[in-house]
Formats: C-alpha cells, sequence, structure tokens
C-alpha cells in the first residue's frame, strides 16, 4: 500500500477559511447603494425555445462577466419565491468537488438556472448519469457541460496511485485518464504540465463515458437536442476554457 504523499493529503483534508472582513465599497462604489436585480426565471416556454447552442453561449457570455467582475447583481430571495413551484434549468454542470469551483458564480448563472453535479474528480457513474438523464430527458436541460479544473487534488492523488479507504476506488475512476495520458518527462503530480494534461484528458474519458453508458444522452445529442462539452476551469483566471475533445 502506497503512502499518502503531501499533496494527496492536501486534497483528502478538510481545510476551511473565512474572511471576516467585508467590504464596505467596489470601485468606488458604496455597495449599499447597488439594487440587486431580479433576473426572470424562466417559464417552460422561454427555456424551451433556446437552442444548446444559445445555452453554451450564454454560458461563455457569462464566464466573461465572471472574469471581469461583473456578475449580475441578484435579489436571491426574489428568485426563491419565484422558482419555488416549479424549474426549469437550461443546462446541467458536472463539476469537481473543490470548494474553489463555484459553478453558478464561474457563469454567472442564478438560482433555477442550473442542476450541478458534484465528484471528486468529475467522473461520472451510474448515479450521475441517471441524474442527467432526468436533467435532459425529463427536466429538459439544453446543455451539458463536464468542468475540470486546474490544480485538481483529485487528479494528482490519481497520477501518485494513492490507497486510502473509499478514495481508492474513487480514484480508480480517474485512473484510466492517467494512463491514457502520452507525456515525454516527469509524470508525476509535481509535474504542472503533466497534471494539466491528465486534467483535459479526464474531462474528455467523462464524456466518452457519458456517450457510451447513456442511450437516451446519446440519442438526444446526435438528434440535436443537447450539446456535450467539456471545459477546464483555470484557478488563476477564472477562465473556463473549452477543450477540444
Amino acid at each position: 500500500m502506497k503512502k499518502v504523499t503531501a499533496v494527496a493529503f492536501a486534497f483528502i483534508a478538510l481545510a476551511g477559511c473565512k474572511n471576516e472582513t467585508s467590504e464596505q465599497s467596489q470601485g468606488g462604489v458604496q455597495l449599499a447603494d447597488i439594487k440587486p436585480l431580479v433576473n426572470e426565471v424562466l417559464t417552460k416556454e422561454q427555456r424551451d425555445a433556446l437552442t444548446p447552442d444559445e445555452v453554451l453561449k450564454l454560458f461563455k457570455d457569462g464566464n466573461q462577466r465572471f472574469i471581469k467582475n461583473d456578475l449580475t447583481a441578484r435579489d436571491h430571495s426574489e428568485q426563491v419565491r419565484k422558482s419555488a413551484t416549479g424549474q426549469f434549468p437550461k443546462a446541467v454542470v458536472l463539476s469537481c468537488l473543490d470548494s474553489r469551483v463555484p459553478v453558478e458564480d464561474v457563469f454567472d448563472r442564478g438560482i433555477g438556472d442550473t442542476f450541478v453535479g458534484r465528484v471528486a474528480g468529475n467522473f461520472v457513474n451510474e448515479d450521475l448519469l441517471g441524474s442527467m438523464e432526468f436533467a435532459c430527458k425529463v427536466a429538459g436541460a439544453k446543455l451539458i457541460l463536464v468542468m475540470g479544473h486546474e490544480h485538481c487534488g483529485a487528479v494528482m492523488a490519481a497520477i501518485d496511485d494513492v490507497k486510502l479507504g473509499n478514495i481508492t476506488a474513487m480514484l480508480s475512476k480517474i485512473r484510466p485518464a492517467v494512463e491514457k495520458t502520452v507525456y515525454d518527462g516527469d509524470r508525476s503530480s509535481a509535474n504542472e504540465g503533466f497534471v494539466h494534461e491528465v486534467c483535459e484528458n479526464n474531462v474528455r474519458n467523462t464524456i466518452i463515458q457519458i456517450r457510451a453508458n447513456s442511450p437516451i444522452l446519446k440519442e438526444m445529442e446526435d438528434n440535436g437536442e443537447i450539446k456535450i462539452v467539456g471545459a477546464v476551469y483555470d484557478m488563476d483566471t477564472g477562465i473556463a476554457e473549452l477543450i477540444e475533445e
């Protein structure tokens, strides 16, 4: 049994950090003077009228607002009330468990906008496939976005082949991406270049698994009802960059 490396320990350990300082102004504007907007919660008719490409563009545009620190000011309490009796999300995002990846903020989405599934290493299993099938086939979402991220502790632990409790089985879902990554150089978690390549391949492998193990989603994609895409989130810049399959 391999020892748990420092990198893996960082992935496994749960650490919290709370900033007690609240800013009173932003860019010279008093926060109290900013009136929250109430983005209309989409009706079924409005959501159904969107194409998968239009939904993807909305997410791209939202990410641009995020990286420019121009997020939409929302009245969340009002959105909660408006969405209480139903939901018609545009998309489903499969993200890593990592607390540094705030999915709704990354794409400037509000309450009732997006289904979000999380698991360390953003791989897919039967439960997540079922959730995606519900999101798209039953609830009508138009986009599946699989999003990995830089500096992913789960990916690094998979590279190091960590063995520890149930984490061992979880990392086995990521190991195929490690094994299929062709890379000349240091194939360790200390090499950021190799980690990045594995991260991208892990996203690609997840998309392959979605298509291979869900005939429902594969048929919907083939019929143009949904789009399945992958992205890698850069925690240094906030950019969620789409990747080529």
